[in-house]
């Protein structure tokens, strides 16, 4: 992760960039089968948005909740501010609704 990243990067989703790599292994640990396919990617100057889905088996504890072997598919947004090929800054949402309900199998 440290090669895409800029020096002084921020991270507005997951408050550091260690707080970005925990919440990246926690996504691994519980959907190891997770596929990311975006959909859209919009740039203007050094902000690109991109629109993406993902989906994977839930396999491994995810904040508190054991296994359901339920699958997801949910939307997810990312904003990024790009310098020199590398990225400055990120933004990111997700569905998390959706992505519960899911989980849950409602």
């Amino acid at each position: 992760m440290d090669r895409f990243l800029t020096d002084d990067y921020q991270e507005f989703s997951y408050q550091s960039k260690e707080g970005l790599k925990k919440f990246a292994a926690t996504i691994l640990e519980a959907f190891p089968d997770k596929r990311y396919t975006v959909e859209v990617i919009i740039g203007q100057g050094a902000k690109v948005l991109v629109r993406m889905t993902v989906k994977g088996t839930h396999q491994g504890m995810f904040f508190g909740t054991a296994p359901t072997g339920n699958t997801i598919d949910v939307t997810l947004y990312r904003q990024y501010r790009v310098v020199d090929g590398k990225i400055a800054e990120h933004r990111g949402w997700i569905d998390m609704v959706s992505m519960w309900s899911q989980i849950r199998g409602n």
